[in-house]
């Protein structure tokens, strides 16, 4: 099994890098295999409606001029997707917007091809906006087919500079749980 993860941060080491690693910590205790993709400095540009992949129907989106595809193959390749993201005027980052609304609309055109895949959602937060930032990303998952885990309170890591997560012990024991629910939860799907 394994779980692909999405850090929709512009930093590459930052809050949300913090709270991934500490969800695929406990996957890998887990024999859950993962791979955190960084998307800052890659270039994925928003959904330009075009409806080609609902046409070409080949699991791609029809724009290959960025990154975004080497993401959907990831995402089709695993058995679970993390999406983190960082709140930016209480919503996911321009990155992680991009990914939700390119690949959600290639899987729509693919018979929904990320179906009973397990996806779960973390969010760093200075202070306000991180619900609104983690129903983005829930709502990916749910429109999509995908089945979702809980943890111990919302998927939220509160911190402003570098590192700073590390110090709300309560998030980090979230993302522990996360952690184990996914974990628990794959394997029962597997079965």
């Amino acid at each position: 099994m394994k779980v692909v993860a999405f850090n929709g941060s512009a930093r590459r080491k930052g809050n949300t890098a913090l709270l991934l690693d500490h969800v695929t910590a406990e996957l890998n205790k887990e024999g859950i295999q993962t791979e955190i993709v960084h998307l800052a400095g890659k270039s994925i540009q928003g959904c330009i409606a075009c409806m080609k992949c609902h046409r070409n129907k080949d699991r791609r989106c029809t724009v290959d001029t960025d990154y975004l595809n080497k993401c959907i193959a990831k995402m089709d390749a695993a058995d679970g997707i993390l999406l983190g993201s960082p709140t930016y005027f209480a919503d996911v980052s321009t990155e992680m917007k991009a990914l939700i609304d390119r690949a959600g609309m290639v899987a729509k055109a693919n018979g929904d091809m990320f179906r009973r895949k397990v996806g779960a959602a973390v969010v760093a937060v200075r202070r306000a906006g991180a619900i609104h930032a983690f129903d983005s990303m829930n709502h990916f998952f749910l429109i999509g087919q995908m089945i979702v885990p809980g943890a111990s309170y919302w998927n939220i890591g509160i911190g402003l500079d570098r590192g700073d997560v590390a110090a709300d012990s309560e998030g980090l024991q979230t993302m522990d749980t996360l952690g184990q629910n996914m974990a628990w939860l794959m394997k029962r799907l597997g079965d």
